[in-house]
């Protein structure tokens, strides 16, 4: 596939994008876990938001939140994938920019990812805010990133979603 051009619009998908949704996954990740992930929170009503990057008509990258069970509202940002051929142009930290915009403005607390700290932390994310937290994912890769202005709870218990349980 060559490459699309242009700018990549950014918006929440619609039952179109399911099966380009499901391929990038596919392509993106070693096993279609996280493709049967995303399509297992649909399912279940678990998939808060669910944002897609398109170039021209491809899904060139996906990105979703799920409600965790905590002591704060707060959202599960996983997964997030790119399209190899456009990666390295920014899509991703546009899928993250807007994703954690859209859950400020409907009032989440917060969002925990499961990630590189390296790559996480320029958009806000901090391991030493999720270390507190008990959780199945706790460990040094485990983040937290606080939304708005009210103080977040600093420790507590985190229950992804059932479908998580498959990974």
């Amino acid at each position: 596939m060559t490459p699309p051009r242009g700018e990549p619009s950014i918006r929440p998908e619609f039952e179109e994008d399911i099966p380009g949704i499901r391929t990038l996954h596919r392509a993106a990740f070693p096993t279609d876990a996280e493709a049967v992930l995303v399509d297992r929170l649909r399912a279940d009503g678990d998939l808060a938001l669910s944002l897609v990057a398109r170039l021209e008509s491809d899904v060139v990258g996906h990105i979703a939140f799920s409600p965790l069970k905590a002591p704060v509202r707060a959202l599960a940002l996983a997964p997030l994938a790119v399209t190899e051929s456009v990666r390295g142009q920014g899509i991703g930290a546009m899928l993250i920019r807007t994703g954690l915009q859209y859950a400020a403005e409907a009032g989440w607390q917060c969002v925990f990812v499961l990630g590189n700290p390296a790559y996480y932390a320029s958009f806000g994310f901090s391991v030493e805010a999720a270390a507190s937290f008990d959780c199945v994912f706790a460990g040094p890769h485990l983040m937290m990133c606080a939304l708005g202005q009210d103080p977040v709870p600093s420790d507590g218990t985190l229950t992804y979603a059932p479908a998580f349980s498959a990974l």
